[in-house]
């Protein structure tokens, strides 16, 4: 008789978990269920079993583990962080879109995270290498990375949405931020407007390098200068849209040659630059021209209705769970990591060529 009939048929996976359990001091099972469920085990067995984990490297894969335990109907979502993000309600409305395609495949939606600090990270990455989940949709984020581990490395199907994670193989569903802000600052040129006001989100960000990419290159196609479009904020998440509004107004108040069109790159900043400027005796449209980005419903309730570039999130919902599914059932094209759905602009009254 063979006495490694046993281990043939196991793999690497659960070979190492067994170290792992060795060196902890405890059954391979407590291992496995700390690592699928870690509620269940005790804070000061975990401990112990995530230290033996780092010390040995051991990282288990997901799928190999659905394998074993059956597999799971559960999609993970990660989110950016808090779910508050003031009135453009893309996050609750991504979500809705997404958790109704899944319920059609069949699929539970799970929310991992309401935050995202170094607690709620751990519960991401350990919902992900224990195998309690099937797939996972990313929302606008960088990958979890915690002591080492990476939800890039546990073997679970991802989708990244709203941030481009292409040049890291993930596929990725998007919309077209720069062309958008490119063609919004063209209308706005053609309108006559030579002087801009930008409203940033923070600096470096996947989303504020693209739109602000797009007024570049509508200046250069126009043959102005960089130096016609004038930056405010850079600092603060997009989560705090209402105070970069508020604090590009008062950076507005101080600039010598005002400019004539603003472009704002969510409808919060907008809303409260806008509320703050009519404070201080300024009409929009007829003093200033405003824009934003998103296109929640409550733009067309502004006053005035809120001209915005709305973003296609039901439909980039919809391409985030077929490609995930896609992908659960190995059908992915990785040819085409980078899905492009369009957003729209939608002209209202907060727009108009300038005075002088």
């Amino acid at each position: 008789m063979n006495k490694n009939k046993d281990v043939v048929g196991e793999d690497q996976s659960g070979a190492l978990m067994a170290d792992v359990a060795r060196l902890a001091g405890v059954a391979i099972s407590t291992v496995s269920r700390a690592l699928a469920n870690p509620g269940r085990v005790n804070e000061k067995t975990r401990a112990k079993i995530n230290a033996a984990a780092k010390q040995l490297g051991y990282t288990p894969n997901a799928m190999a583990r659905g394998l074993r335990v059956g597999k799971s109907n559960i999609i993970m979502i990660i989110l950016p962080g808090s779910l508050y993000y003031g009135v453009s309600q893309i996050i609750p409305q991504v979500l809705q879109s997404i958790n109704k395609s899944l319920i059609q495949g069949g699929y539970n939606l799970m929310i991992a995270n309401l935050d995202r600090d170094e607690i709620s990270e751990r519960h991401i990455l350990d919902l992900a290498f224990g195998g309690s989940v099937r797939g996972a949709i990313i929302l606008s984020s960088k990958l979890p990375e915690v002591d080492g581990r990476s939800l890039a490395n546990s073997g679970l199907p991802i989708v990244s949405m709203l941030l481009d994670m292409s040049d890291a193989g993930l596929q990725s569903v998007v919309t077209n931020d720069r062309e958008a802000v490119r063609d919004v600052t063209a209308e706005l040129i053609r309108l006559g407007h030579r002087r801009f006001f930008y409203l940033a989100g923070p600096e470096g960000n996947y989303h504020d390098v693209e739109r602000y990419g797009g007024v570049l290159e509508a200046l250069q196609a126009a043959g102005l200068p960089k130096e016609s479009v004038h930056r405010s904020g850079g600092r603060l998440d997009y989560q705090h849209g209402f105070d970069i509004g508020v604090q590009a107004a008062d950076d507005f108040a101080e600039l010598t040659e005002k400019p004539t069109a603003v472009i704002a790159t969510s409808d919060d900043m907008a809303i409260s630059f806008v509320s703050r400027i009519k404070r201080a005796g300024l009409s929009i449209p007829d003093d200033l021209s405003v824009v934003s980005f998103d296109g929640s419903p409550v733009c067309e309730f502004s006053a005035p209705p809120l001209s915005t570039i709305e973003q296609p999130v039901e439909e980039m919902g919809r391409a985030a769970v077929e490609l995930l599914l896609d992908a659960i059932g190995q059908r992915q094209n990785v040819e085409t990591l980078r899905t492009v759905v369009r957003s729209q602009l939608i002209l209202r009254e907060s727009i108009a060529p300038p005075k002088d």
